[in-house]
């Protein structure tokens, strides 16, 4: 994918979002405006929106001295994870778990405070839940996993989403898979980190690892060694988010992408309106 002209707005409004959540008066607010501008203004359109955001958000981390979205993601972790014992009845006495549990990992990808701000999770699953999974590649989804006897690497996205995450890992190791679950190295936006999946229990469930990176997405590039050496594994990858997406379609792994479209300009790219669900695979 590459960065389209109407992504412009949409980062001039992600730093607005991300710094209406520190305490900092108006001024400060206003410089640091300013210099998310100038980012902006060189931002290599080449590349997928996730990868300017990345830099957008490292500056304002940089610039502000604090994680703006550490007490939201704690705060939506909290929250899913009160509904985690009835989304796990439902999972589990459902005729086909792992289906249920990958249209509500789908479904969970709506907590995502860089494009909303206040989110009814409940109200919210319980109506994805009802829609229509637009791109539809679950039989091949089940089929790999059935048949294969790869491990699993599980590229996380958000805070609040992960524990949705976690009932669809859970299944996976009933199935008797090894999963890896991938956190990133650092804070960015809502995404996350290894103390998100240490606080929702992830940890100590299936193996952990950072990617060594603050980017939005799965920018390769901007990755450490020791989890490329995971991705380019032979194994099942399972990858949560918009910006895993914009970051990873058409690389050459086999990837099965699960996500809501939040975007135009990436519902655009997919041939679909935006708040599709989407079970897709990235076919090499």
């Amino acid at each position: 994918m590459k960065t389209h002209i109407e992504c412009f707005p949409c980062f001039a409004r992600q730093a607005v979002l991300a710094l209406g959540n520190v305490r900092m008066d108006e001024a400060q607010k206003m410089s640091i405006i300013r210099v998310v501008l100038q980012e902006m203004e060189i931002a290599d359109v080449s590349q997928p929106p996730a990868y300017a955001t990345t830099f957008i958000y490292r500056r304002i981390m940089q610039l502000t001295g604090t994680d703006p979205y550490k007490e939201i993601k704690e705060r939506y972790n909290a929250v899913a994870l009160t509904l985690y014992p009835i989304l796990w009845e439902q999972v589990f006495h459902s005729d086909d778990p792992l289906w249920m549990a990958a249209r509500l990992a789908i479904a969970g990808n709506i907590i995502d405070f860089g494009i909303y701000t206040n989110i009814d999770i409940e109200g919210t699953i319980s109506r994805a839940l009802e829609k229509k999974i637009e791109v539809d590649d679950y039989e091949s989804f089940k089929g790999a996993l059935t048949a294969s006897s790869k491990d699993v690497l599980y590229l996380l996205d958000n805070a609040g989403e992960i524990v949705f995450d976690k009932l669809l890992i859970e299944v996976l190791i009933k199935m008797g898979k090894s999963v890896t679950a991938v956190v990133k190295g650092s804070p960015v936006i809502n995404d996350v980190t290894w103390q998100d999946a240490q606080d929702v229990g992830l940890v100590g469930l299936c193996r952990v690892i950072e990617n060594g990176s603050d980017a939005v997405g799965t920018v390769t590039t901007l990755c450490s060694s020791e989890f490329l050496e995971q991705f380019n594994a032979d194994r099942i990858i399972i990858s949560k988010g918009q910006g895993n997406y914009e970051t990873l379609i058409g690389c050459d792994k086999d990837i099965y992408f699960l996500f809501q479209a939040k975007c135009d300009v990436v519902a655009r790219h997919l041939g679909l309106q935006m708040g599709a669900m989407l079970l897709k695979r990235n076919k090499t």
